[in-house]
Parts: C-alpha cells; sequence; structure tokens
C-alpha cells in the first residue's frame, strides 16, 4: 500500500470508528429507555434505535465521502457504481436490545470493488472497540488480537446463531447446533453475529458458524477474523464472500473438524422428505 492510500484508508477508518462510537452512545442512552417496536416479520423486530444509528452513521460518512454508495439494514440505498461501498449494521443484537440484554454492537465495513477493505465493530457497553484493514492486522482498542491456538474441536469454544424463519424453514440450524454440541467444550448463542466473529478474532472463542446471514452482519467481522490469522470459509470449505448465506470461521486449528460435522449440512431435508431449495 502506497503512503497515499494509506492516508485515504486511515481517513476512511478514522471516519468509521467515530460514526460507530456515536451510534454507540446514543444506544447505551437510551437501552433501558421505552421504545417504539415493529416488525419486519413475525419475530424480527427493529426499533427507533436502530434507524436513528443508521441515519446518524450514514450522514457522518455521506458528509465525509458524498461519492461512496451504502448497503445498511435498514433503509434501502441507491447503489451506485463507485468502486466503494459501505456496508452497515447500525444495531447487530437487535432482539437483545429492544429486550435490555446488554449484548449488541454496531458494524461498519468498506467494500472496494468487491473487497473488504477495513472493518469496525463496537461494543458500546464494554467500550471494546475492534478495527481491522486489509493486510494490516486486526485490533482490539489499538492492540493488537490473534484468534486462539486452541485445538482440538472437542476442547473448543463455539458460537453460533438461529434464522428468524427457524419454525418454517428446515435450514434452522438446529442439527449442527446438536452435533456441534456433543462434538465440542460448548456452544454460546448470544445472539450477535457481528459481535462472535470479534471473539473469533480476539481469540475468546475458537470458532463460530451460521445460516441465512446478510453482508452488514458478517462484512467488518469476517475481515477482523481473516486479519487476526484465522480462516473464514463456506459450509463447502470454499473461499467466503460476504454474498453468501452459510459462513464458518474459525482460528485455523478447527477449521477442517468444524466442517466435517457441517458435511451434509448444506441441503437440510424437511420432514417430508423433499429438499429445501438451495
Amino acid at each position: 500500500m502506497s503512503t497515499e492510500e494509506a492516508i485515504e484508508v486511515g481517513s476512511y477508518l478514522t471516519a468509521a470508528t467515530a460514526a460507530a462510537k456515536a451510534a454507540g452512545e446514543l444506544q447505551k442512552e437510551r437501552l433501558w429507555s421505552e421504545k417504539e417496536i415493529s416488525y419486519k416479520g413475525t419475530f424480527d423486530l427493529v426499533t427507533e434505535v436502530d434507524r436513528r444509528c443508521e441515519e446518524l452513521i450514514v450522514e457522518r460518512l455521506k458528509g465525509a465521502f458524498p461519492d461512496h454508495s451504502f448497503l445498511a439494514e435498514e433503509n434501502a440505498y441507491e447503489i451506485g457504481k463507485v468502486p466503494f461501498k459501505w456496508i452497515i449494521d447500525p444495531l447487530d443484537g437487535t432482539t437483545n436490545y429492544a429486550h435490555g440484554f446488554p449484548w449488541f454492537c454496531v458494524s461498519i465495513a468498506l467494500e472496494h470493488k468487491d473487497k473488504v477493505l477495513l472493518g469496525v465493530i463496537y461494543h458500546p457497553m464494554m467500550d471494546e472497540l475492534f478495527t481491522a484493514v486489509k493486510g494490516e492486522g486486526a485490533f482490539l482498542n489499538g492492540n493488537p488480537i490473534r484468534v486462539s491456538e486452541r485445538e482440538p474441536l472437542r476442547r473448543s469454544l463455539l458460537a453460533t446463531g438461529f434464522p428468524y424463519d427457524r419454525a418454517r424453514d428446515n435450514e434452522n440450524n438446529f442439527q449442527n447446533f446438536i452435533k456441534f454440541h456433543l462434538e465440542c467444550r460448548g456452544v454460546r448463542r448470544a445472539g450477535a453475529a457481528a459481535l462472535d466473529l470479534a471473539y473469533v478474532a480476539a481469540g475468546r472463542l475458537d470458532g463460530y458458524w451460521e445460516c441465512k446471514l446478510k453482508p452488514w452482519d458478517v462484512a467488518a467481522g469476517s475481515l477482523l477474523v481473516t486479519e487476526a490469522g484465522g480462516e473464514v470459509t463456506n459450509y463447502a470449505g470454499l473461499p467466503y464472500s460476504i454474498y453468501d448465506h452459510r459462513i464458518v470461521a474459525s482460528n485455523g486449528a478447527i477449521h477442517q473438524e468444524m466442517l466435517e460435522v457441517l458435511d451434509n449440512q448444506n441441503t437440510p431435508r424437511p420432514l417430508g422428505g423433499e429438499a429445501c431449495p438451495p
């Protein structure tokens, strides 16, 4: 990376960090206040804090980089043909937040020519800022972080999550959850995909898998894991794209074991015996 490019990326990271912290402060202020809650489905809810945080982040980044495009969870934005695209989850862990359960975060990533260039995840309740720039490593509050070296799988701590349509679609992760519980030390389901990935990057978790995720759930976190020395693929072990909906992230040492547990889970079969669509 040239000096000019480094300065430019530095300005992107500074802006993303400031926006994430501002949104996180708003989340802390409103956590235990009464909230307006609406629904995007039977269980998938959204609060006015999600929307206010997204507006805050987009307004700041648009002001700094007016030629960039945006992909965010709560609103549709015109996606231009410029090579830079901000991918934003203003409040990952909304269900937790709505219930006053203090496990949620802000996730911001910048994609450049279909590659994630940088990622920022801010956990406001612990004032933890996870950052990564492609090729420059991963950091927590400015200090370098690395994935764990723990192996084999039976000694590992994993994390996962479940899709909102788990009662209607047989690709609901239940079978994989049971299989991993039988093969590892434990599985945690805390409810914020971005934080799960950040914790893999920091060595606090050894692996993570989940299905039916969106780009804003994983863009920043997947970069954190790879920059911290970990491995990220899809269920088949192929190179991961943030537009895949199945992710496996690990410290690398247990990755093949995780894929073997997931084997034959790519096309779950519903009760009637007919394969679900891919």
